[in-house]
């Protein structure tokens, strides 16, 4: 074991740890901590610069210190904030939105930032991934490994999922991956097995459930039930495949919903361009506000999905494939326009996807990220090319883990020559 070092913690970084100076005077970065708090900590990696590590006793505890409810907490990888009230995780996840576009997007002057909280901060999530021991018992990688923990329940999810988790038995030697639950608006469940054989498992399950085999290939095989699941969003119903995303939180998701209507409340006849529009969630919406609304999705089952979605309007097109590839190719055909509307995956926008957005020169851009470094970065390449932050908001889709949500709005101000 490395030797220990007493660190005094100052304050929460993004990503889930909680920052203290080591005697040299280097950052340690250490999961589980608050700041003000004084803790012996063992040296995971050590940097140049920089060290991580593990906590392994509190010597002065905080009083904003709160009981986690969770037996697997510190030991699973997922959540990180399960020793803070809820109200504190909000106010903190607000705090390190802005921290990320002050350090990363360089941002000096920042719009009144609010934080819209989940209605539930527990039993929140409709899906939930588990991956497989090596005995096939279904479970979370731990902290800091790749190695799976076994759990009988988890508090991110309700009574009937878990009931499904009781249930799972598989051989060790199943050839199944991983195991994804979903529980759709009118509570039908849907099991989904992945792994590489080319046979699907032998199903036994005594509730009433969905199942589908995704191989390799991602070429899914029904094994009992419906193919499909129904959410609704503000009353209207979505079709969501198996192997399309879709938003966990739901009440959340129509907080954004909402959000997004009121920027827009009286603009209509716009010109809109979606990115990354998945089963065409926000698409349904924004498209009575469209004279002409394009989406570009890459997911094959999600173009399925939003073909299904969108059938109602007419002036409401999609180009399967990726954004960086179709977008470039589009720019003059699409110009002028009003709106774009991208909610692109953690990476953020690549290189060729961010000028061919610049490119593109659209008057305004909603922006919505589920992380805020890579926000940040995104943010600063459009600003310099003539775009001014006017809005920023976040929305906790995820309590109990340093993931948060955020929409951005930009418009156009001056145009930048090269």
């Amino acid at each position: 074991m490395e030797e220990t070092n007493r660190v005094r913690f100052e304050k929460f970084v993004y990503g889930g740890d909680c920052l203290g100076r080591l005697d040299d005077g280097r950052a340690i970065f250490v999961p589980f901590a608050l700041p003000g708090e004084t803790a012996e900590v063992e040296i995971t990696e050590s940097k140049e610069r920089f060290a991580r590590g593990a906590l392994i006793n509190l010597v002065e505890t905080s009083p904003d210190r709160v009981e986690a409810p969770c037996p697997y907490f510190t030991v699973c990888g997922g959540c990180r904030y399960q020793h803070i009230s809820y109200a504190q995780q909000a106010e903190l996840k607000k705090d390190l939105v802005r921290d990320q576009l002050e350090r990363i997007g360089k941002f000096t002057s920042i719009p009144p930032l609010s934080i819209t909280p989940s209605p539930s901060a527990w039993a929140y999530r409709n899906q939930v991934q588990f991956h497989l021991s090596q005995d096939g018992k279904p479970g979370f990688k731990r902290w800091n490994s790749d190695q799976v923990l076994p759990i009988l329940k988890c508090l991110l999810i309700g009574e009937q999922l878990n009931e499904l988790l009781a249930q799972i038995e598989l051989e060790a030697d199943s050839g199944i991956s991983r195991l994804v639950f979903r529980q759709d608006s009118d509570d039908e469940l849907m099991l989904v097995f992945e792994g590489g054989l080319e046979d699907a498992p032998d199903l036994s399950i005594e509730l009433p459930v969905s199942a589908v085999y995704l191989d390799a290939n991602k070429q899914s095989f029904n094994l009992s039930g419906n193919d499909a699941l129904v959410y609704e969003v503000l009353g209207k119903d979505f079709l969501v495949s198996p192997e399309s995303f879709f938003q966990v939180n739901l009440p959340v998701a129509e907080n954004m919903i909402q959000y997004v209507q009121g920027l827009l409340y009286g603009q209509k006849n716009l010109r809109m361009l979606e990115l990354y529009s998945g089963v065409g969630l926000f698409t349904r919406f924004l498209a009575p506000l469209a004279a002409e609304l394009t989406a570009i999705e890459s997911s094959p089952s999600s173009c399925f999905d939003f073909v299904s979605n969108l059938d109602e309007f007419d002036h409401v097109s999609l180009y399967e494939g990726e954004v960086e590839s179709i977008l470039p190719g589009l720019v003059d055909q699409f110009k002028p326009i009003d709106l774009v509307v991208l909610d692109p995956p953690r990476a953020g926008l690549n290189t060729r996807a961010r000028q061919a957005l610049i490119d593109l020169d659209p008057q305004q851009i909603i922006y919505i990220s589920c992380d805020p470094s890579t926000l940040a970065r995104d943010l600063k390449h459009l600003c310099e090319s003539g775009y001014t932050l006017q809005s920023v908001h976040a929305f906790d889709m995820f309590p109990q883990t340093y993931h948060v949500e955020t929409m951005t709005v930009l418009r156009r101000t001056q145009r930048v020559t090269s």
